[in-house]
């Protein structure tokens, strides 16, 4: 085949397998070093966007299963399995069985939130007892008004995305800003109406958020990494200040914002940031709605007692965050019509800015 003396018999083998594919590939024809190796470059590229493909579908079979959207159940069949639960511990009577289930399907079918699990008012609770309040805070910066919102029998287990959403767009709907774009959405959207937006928005190639259906300008964060000591995340607290804080500076101690409050999320769950203090020795503190917690405790927080124990509800410092990777969503302002046809195109491939 060629005049190479070999000593090794493996390297003689490879050689002449080499000889081989060489002579299978040109079909008895001579070819290039340089032609063959971009025969077999491509041959790596189409195996390497083969197991990407096979990744991303793996990636997107997840998601679906996480949001409730791979038809193993959803939220109707979980509300109606975890009733019935109830109703054969003792714990729910028959008639109110059958009364939620009506309400339930009445809902379903205009696609709004039965507000159940709602909570309104802790903002304005808030600002009204950090007024008061001298001990320990030295600067605290709120939302505006937001409701919380905590999970049903219906996505107990996996809905916590949908309910940061519900959160988020009460407050864009008590923000005069928004009152153009959302002229058409007046009530909270039910989860199974916010599935069928966001796969309406795959169906079109949009990311997963759907942010153009309501004109939105998002910025997506990547914390992808922990930037302090101990696995914690100083970077994403300083993020999140000046967010609040811009347009918000001065001596007041509390700053009642108009910004939306800020989608906060990691591997297995996510939450709504709704504002931060500054303790008087310095550190940061972040002020979150759990979707996960109970509608009764939220409520405690509209009578908030003078010592603020229930704010220990909200409250996560830098020590408490200590997940490998965190993302934010931020709402910031509004498309013009041009600018919306511009981000449309753009969403269709969803990207973040990564810190650091």
């Amino acid at each position: 085949m060629c005049s190479l003396t070999c000593t090794n018999i493996q390297i003689l083998e490879e050689h002449v397998d080499l000889h081989l594919e060489e002579h299978s590939f040109s079909e008895g024809g001579n070819i290039t070093d340089l032609e063959l190796a971009q025969w077999l470059q491509t041959e790596e590229d189409k195996q390497q966007r083969s197991e990407e493909e096979k990744r991303e579908r793996e990636e997107f079979k997840k998601l679906q299963r996480q949001y409730g959207l791979d038809n193993s159940g959803g939220y109707k069949q979980q509300f109606l399995k975890n009733m019935e639960r109830e109703v054969d511990r003792g714990r729910m009577q028959p008639f109110e069985y059958h009364k939620r289930k009506a309400d339930m399907m009445e809902c379903l079918a205009f696609g709004i939130d039965d507000g159940k699990t709602k909570t309104s008012g802790v903002i304005e609770a808030l600002c009204k007892y950090y007024q008061n309040e001298n001990k320990d805070v030295r600067h605290v910066w709120l939302s505006t008004g937001v409701d919380h919102f905590h999970s049903s029998l219906g996505d107990r287990g996996w809905g916590c995305g949908y309910r940061n959403f519900q959160m988020l767009l009460s407050s864009l709907l008590q923000n005069s800003l928004y009152n153009d774009c959302l002229r058409d959405t007046t009530l909270i959207p039910s989860i199974p109406k916010i599935q069928s937006m966001i796969e309406d928005a795959w169906r079109e190639g949009f990311d997963p958020h759907g942010a153009s259906h309501f004109n939105n300008r998002c910025q997506i964060i990547d914390f992808h990494k922990p930037t302090g000591a101990m696995g914690t995340h100083p970077r994403l607290f300083e993020w999140i200040l000046r967010y609040y804080s811009t347009d918000n500076e001065g001596g007041a101690k509390v700053a009642c914002t108009s910004k939306p409050p800020i989608y906060l999320q990691h591997q297995g769950h996510s939450r709504t940031v709704v504002g931060i203090e500054e303790r008087k020795n310095k550190t940061l503190c972040l002020l979150l709605f759990d979707p996960g917690c109970p509608s009764q405790e939220m409520q405690k927080l509209l009578k908030q007692n003078s010592d603020g124990t229930s704010l220990k509800l909200l409250r996560k410092f830098v020590g408490s965050l200590k997940e490998k990777q965190y993302q934010i969503v931020a709402i910031d302002g509004v498309l013009s019509l041009e600018e919306k046809a511009a981000r449309c195109h753009d969403s269709q491939v969803l990207t973040s800015e990564k810190i650091p």
